[in-house]
């Protein structure tokens, strides 16, 4: 594909006046030294590799000749800046540890090496003679009808000159009006020349460029991007909660407060009983808001942690929940809310449909992952995938449901996953698991 911008100088009328022309013909021309090179470098290597191999000095001479095409593929991409602003990513990997051995066992096992062999002998054969040709038929042309007088007036005695090797001029302003027809024609060829090395480089992107590196690097784009957007969303939750706290809750306070004071200082009815009424209706709608509170952000899992706030839920639970957790300390924020809020759910999915008499939940950080148990001695028979089963148990919700989904969507945006275990008959356990190579204590 060629590149937008010279696609765009192409078609503009400024095309002659812009550094383009400059910049094609520098690309075309810079190939010519670079394939000598190459050419000549892979000729000895194969030359010198054939015949010491026998010996075995050649092995090493052959496995250059192997990789030869890595070094060519680097000046490539930055040769490839001159005409396209858009970068051409390298397809290989960094190898897992230092040292010239692991270096060349993850190259030999790359596709890339061995794409980039075969851009280098097709460079060195085919490419860089038909770049050469195309500048020097252009410069042939328009420097040779340039060149028609003076060629006339030393090599030609002033008399008489061919021109281009095709007709004879013997006067000079047929020399003069060759030379003109030159210069006419040398801003002409300038377009060509653009063509042919958008052309050129778009091959060399097509040839170089490797279509899994290109989805590595949009699937990494999106996961930053999914934890930016994680990040703006706990943030602005925090900030509705902490909006919530200071706001609202402490006005429905400070009413509450002062109904129970007009209560005690208003002596008849029926007064008294509106005023008491409004008293338990603004009771109920701060315990709502405290509960609305708690399911925004926890302040117990921003204070104290992961184990404090799953402790605080299990205290709040409609069935009987032990806690057993061993964590070193405080988890990433994203890790933490995302396992706080998926245990939640289980729990409440526990209470709501398996029918159990109790539940745990235990866990810890094992091998560079968090792994969170929810085990119930319900009814079981959970269904991985729908979250609903005979007993529609505690990893799912009701047959309508989509509780056991609702759990496995908020451990993904940390890269998480999902384990259930639900024999009919019970008991179903869940496993979170949630990959955390690091933590960080807090005191």
């Amino acid at each position: 594909m060629i590149s937008s911008g010279l696609r765009q100088a192409l078609q503009g009328r400024r095309y002659l006046l812009s550094s383009w022309p400059w910049r094609s013909a520098l690309y075309l021309l810079s190939s010519v030294p670079i394939g000598l090179a190459t050419l000549i470098s892979l000729l000895l290597l194969a030359i010198a590799g054939s015949a010491l191999a026998v010996v075995l000095i050649g092995v090493p001479l052959l496995l250059m000749l192997a990789l030869a095409g890595i070094p060519l593929a680097a000046v490539e991409r930055r040769r490839l800046l001159l005409i396209d602003s858009t970068a051409l990513v390298s397809a290989h990997r960094e190898p897992e540890s230092p040292g010239l051995t692991a270096w060349a066992r993850v190259r030999f096992k790359e596709r890339a090496t061995w794409r980039e062999l075969g851009y280098a002998l097709l460079f060195a054969f085919v490419l860089w003679p038909l770049d050469a040709l195309v500048v020097g038929m252009a410069l042939a042309v328009s420097g040779g009808l340039l060149a028609t007088p003076v060629v006339m007036a030393t090599a030609g005695g002033g008399e008489e000159v061919r021109v281009l090797k095709l007709w004879l001029a013997d006067s000079y302003p047929q020399a003069f009006a060759a030379a003109l027809a030159g210069a006419l024609l040398l801003p002409l060829l300038a377009y060509p020349l653009g063509l042919v090395a958008a052309v050129r480089a778009a091959l060399t992107r097509q040839l170089l460029s490797s279509r899994d590196v290109e989805i590595d690097s949009r699937i990494q784009e999106l996961g930053r991007s999914r934890m930016r957007l994680v990040d703006a969303f706990e943030a602005e939750r925090r900030r509705i909660e902490r909006d919530l706290h200071d706001g609202a809750q402490q006005r429905l306070v400070a009413l509450s407060m002062t109904l129970g004071l007009a209560r005690l200082e208003s002596p008849g009815e029926p007064l008294r009983s509106l005023l008491a009424k409004a008293h338990e209706q603004a009771d109920k709608a701060l315990v709502e808001i405290r509960e609305l509170i708690q399911g925004i952000h926890p302040q117990v899992l921003t204070d104290r942690g992961l184990k404090a706030a799953v402790e605080d839920a299990a205290d709040r639970s409609a069935i009987p929940v032990g806690v057993d957790l061993d964590l070193p300390g405080r988890l990433p924020e994203a890790i933490e809310t995302a396992v706080y809020f998926a245990v939640c759910e289980a729990l409440a999915n526990v209470a709501k449909h398996s029918r159990a008499a109790r539940a745990d939940v235990s866990g810890g950080v094992e091998g560079g992952e968090l792994i969170v148990e929810v085990r119930d001695d319900g009814v079981g028979g959970a269904d991985a995938m729908t979250g609903t089963g005979t007993g529609t148990s505690s990893a799912g919700a009701a047959r309508t449901g989509t509780g056991l989904q609702g759990v496995a969507d908020r451990l993904s945006v940390v890269d998480g996953h999902l384990l259930v275990s639900s024999p009919p008959g019970g008991p179903t356990v869940l496993r979170l698991r949630v990959p955390c190579p690091s933590f960080r204590t807090r005191i």
